[in-house]
């Protein structure tokens, strides 16, 4: 029921909220609301509840869990056959089929931008990160590798389902309510006939402006039991190679062989403080500005024009900007241009500011 003095559009805002909140919740996990929603997920599917529900530290302690046991207490035979189709993806592909039936095509579309479509692009690239960083971590050969894929197929999402359940009527007798529950209440889980792992939520998130993992000192993710992953604005990096970004030269960004690492030093490092200290010649300069070039192994040059600000700072100085610009860039004029999405003979300033 909605509360008296609240629009539709404002309770479907709200719901948007608390599950972004859901998706990227750290901190222990709510073990008694999670296990509770695993069995009422069963029940929902017509299964009977399982016999074992199993805690993991991280989705790699789960993989470890389920692909080690061999004939143990999670071996095959002890935990059953996947039950992930009848938990979670008949339920599912009914409910979207129904609001589909009822909304029509474009209500559904309507329903979903302004709902899922709002959490989407960030928890499936943080899930597709979580993934790679799994088989990369556990998989020791193509076949292990193998065995570790097919178990992720297994996987349902918990918290980071929220997409598609912010979407969806997971209110109380709703077929989805049991996944509702644990998706606000743990991570991971692995369904089968007999036994259920569920996973811990991360206690470390750390992303940028735009969702992505992103940290500079530590693990932009990490799990209790010791999982974690390390990302410069998105960009997966060595644990290792962190420690060295408080000590960058020149001359180490230079001796770099891996050009994507490169960039990430380049970024942390700042690319005038670069210009500045690896003795960088200006190629070209005008009324605009200066245009320099650094040449860098293996990869496209860097090139920036540095402007002075035309209008004084309070305390009388002007203020130097930096501007990267493409490497086909030959002139300042022209560098300064493209950044307003102009070619250098329409740019044509009445005054700069």
């Amino acid at each position: 029921m909605r509360a008296a003095g609240v629009t539709d559009a404002e309770q479907v805002a709200d719901g948007v909220e608390r599950w972004r909140a859901a998706a990227t919740a750290t901190g222990a996990a709510d073990r008694a609301a999670a296990e509770a929603g695993v069995r009422l997920a069963y029940r929902r599917a017509g299964l009977a509840e399982p016999e074992r529900i199993v805690w993991a530290g991280s989705p790699r302690e789960a993989l470890r869990l389920l692909r080690d046991a061999h004939d143990g207490d999670c071996g095959p035979e002890a935990r059953g056959r996947s039950v992930r189709d009848a938990v979670r993806s008949t339920p599912w592909a009914a409910e979207r089929s129904r609001l589909h039936d009822r909304l029509g095509p474009q209500g559904w579309t309507r329903r979903w931008g302004v709902t899922g479509a709002r959490l989407w692009e960030t928890t499936r690239q943080l899930t597709d990160r979580i993934g790679a960083g799994l088989v990369e971590g556990v998989a020791g050969d193509r076949a292990e590798e193998a065995a570790i894929r097919l178990l992720l197929l297994d996987a349902v999402l918990g918290q980071h389902d929220a997409a598609w359940l912010c979407a969806f009527d997971t209110g109380a007798g709703s077929p989805l309510d049991g996944l509702a529950a644990v998706a606000r209440s743990a991570g991971w889980w692995w369904p089968y006939e007999r036994l259920a792992v569920v996973c811990e939520r991360p206690v470390e998130l750390h992303r940028d402006e735009a969702g992505r993992l992103d940290r500079g000192d530590g693990p932009a993710l990490a799990y209790p039991d010791g999982f974690a992953l390390h990302a410069w604005r998105g960009m997966p990096v060595p644990a290792a190679f962190l420690d060295e970004l408080a000590a960058l030269t020149p001359e180490r960004i230079r001796d770099e062989e891996n050009a994507e690492l490169r960039r990430v030093m380049l970024e942390h490092y700042g690319y005038d403080r670069y210009l500045q200290e690896s003795g960088a010649q200006p190629v070209h300069r005008d009324e605009t500005g200066v245009l320099w070039r650094i040449p860098l192994p293996d990869d496209e040059d860097v090139v920036m024009v540095e402007v002075v600000n035309s209008t004084p700072e309070p305390d009388g100085t002007s203020r130097t900007y930096w501007l990267r610009v493409p490497p086909a860039t030959r002139t300042a004029k022209e560098g300064v241009a493209w950044t307003f999405g102009l070619a250098a003979e329409a740019y044509e300033p009445l005054r700069q500011t």
